[in-house]
């Protein structure tokens, strides 16, 4: 990849990237450290980067990061769970966004990821495959699973708008 591709590929895919990320980390400062670290990590191998695959590189370089940096901050923090009593009292009458981000946030890492990876960005299951390293039949099950999960907690009379 040449400097100009890899100058193409940032202004292309960058906000792509780092929406995906922060879909997933659901704070925006941990997620630019790891869409930077991503695009640190294709510029160091632009040369082994075929520029026609530069966006599924990319992508799996980002989803590993945030893998990690995942890994290191649940040593370093508590996440905070949601109990099966919350509920949404008061909700404006179009709060579609919040709700739909309160399911996706219901989901474990690799659900979300894949429902993001799927839904939002359009990839296929062969290349989610090789982004998060599963198989395509576990990124089907697990993208069913998820699917109905979502579909489960958005049919819930509280969450109906």
């Amino acid at each position: 990849m040449t400097e100009r591709e890899y100058n193409e590929c940032v202004r292309q895919y960058a906000d792509n990237v780092y929406r995906f990320i922060v879909k997933n980390l659901r704070h925006e400062e941990d997620a630019r450290d790891v869409v930077q670290s991503a695009f640190e990590k294709m510029w160091q191998r632009r040369e082994e980067v075929d520029y026609e695959k530069s966006k599924s590189y990319l992508f799996t370089v980002a989803y590993h990061q945030m893998i990690d940096h995942l890994r290191k901050s649940k040593r370093v923090l508590l996440k905070e769970g949601f109990s099966e009593q919350t509920s949404i009292i008061n909700k404006p009458v179009n709060n579609l966004k919040k709700i739909l981000d309160e399911a996706l946030a219901r989901l474990g890492e690799t659900q979300r990821s894949l429902v993001l990876l799927k839904d939002y960005e359009g990839y296929s299951y062969e290349e989610i495959g090789r982004i998060t390293g599963l198989s395509e039949s576990q990124v089907k099950v697990y993208l069913h699973r998820a699917r109905i999960q979502l579909k489960n907690w958005l049919v819930r009379p509280e969450n109906v708008v």
